[in-house]
């Protein structure tokens, strides 16, 4: 990594750094994992390595039918090109079984299927702890505007869709996921793209048989190891390729 170049922004999961050309962001995966809006922390070696990959392999596919997404291609084994977009600050939440916050706010069981899929928003401050919002909300404060809300809204029934098929094809069931949104702008038209990752760090996935949670719940809720689980997500969607000598200790 040069680190030389200039950093614009870093996350909990990640760095942007100045891309090559105009309109380009380097995007590096961390092995950071934290919880609870950061209340909890570990270095998990590895984990961006794998959330790379696993990103680079979904965003393609996801490009290749219509998704448009900031994923241009990965650069090596921690880091991708991609558009720079301008984010809309919102996380866009699919669920499509009872899990997680879901659970716990409503008083209702984890693991219930959903009769359909409920897509929820969260306004994206960590200070505020990402507070839930409504579509009123995001377009009284102008987050988005109704045109833009209705394209993130089919777009993400579109990558719910897609997803849902591809890992139920591996035996992993969908539970949940959470993406982002940015604007590309077009001389004065700006356009909604899919942005961030997809990753087990931003989805919960569960082994359709046993029901073994997959994700990073295995971090949140103390479960054993979290490397393991990613990997097995890799193995699965067949893109293991280098994953057997991360692990083993000590590419990065």
């Amino acid at each position: 990594m040069n680190t030389k170049r200039k950093k614009l922004y870093e996350g909990k999961a990640k760095i942007l750094y100045e891309g090559p050309e105009p309109g380009t962001l380097i995007q590096y995966f961390k092995d950071d994992a934290t919880a609870f809006n950061a209340q909890k922390k570990a270095t998990l070696e590895g984990k961006g390595v794998i959330n790379n990959r696993i990103s680079e392999f979904i965003m393609s596919r996801l490009n290749s039918i219509g998704v448009t997404n900031h994923f241009i291609k990965r650069l090596n084994l921690r880091e991708q090109l991609i558009r720079e977009v301008e984010i809309i600050p919102l996380e866009v939440v699919c669920r499509n079984i009872v899990a997680g916050s879901l659970a716990t706010r409503l008083g209702q069981e984890e693991g219930t299927p959903l009769p359909r899929s409920i897509i929820e928003f969260y306004y994206k401050k960590d200070e505020l702890n990402d507070p839930m919002v409504t579509e009123e909300h995001i377009t009284a404060f102008n987050w988005a505007t109704t045109q833009e809300l209705d394209d993130i809204l089919a777009m993400t029934v579109r990558v719910n869709d897609y997803l849902s098929g591809m890992f139920g094809a591996v035996g992993i069931t969908l539970v949940d996921f959470k993406i982002e949104f940015g604007r590309v702008w077009e001389n004065d038209f700006a356009r909604v793209i899919l942005a961030d990752e997809i990753s087990p760090d931003s989805c919960r996935l569960w082994d359709s048989t046993t029901g073994e949670k997959l994700d990073k719940d295995r971090f949140r809720r103390d479960l054993g190891d979290v490397i393991e689980s990613y990997t097995e997500v890799a193995r699965r969607l067949g893109i293991m390729k280098d994953m057997p000598t991360v692990i083993q200790g000590g590419l990065h």
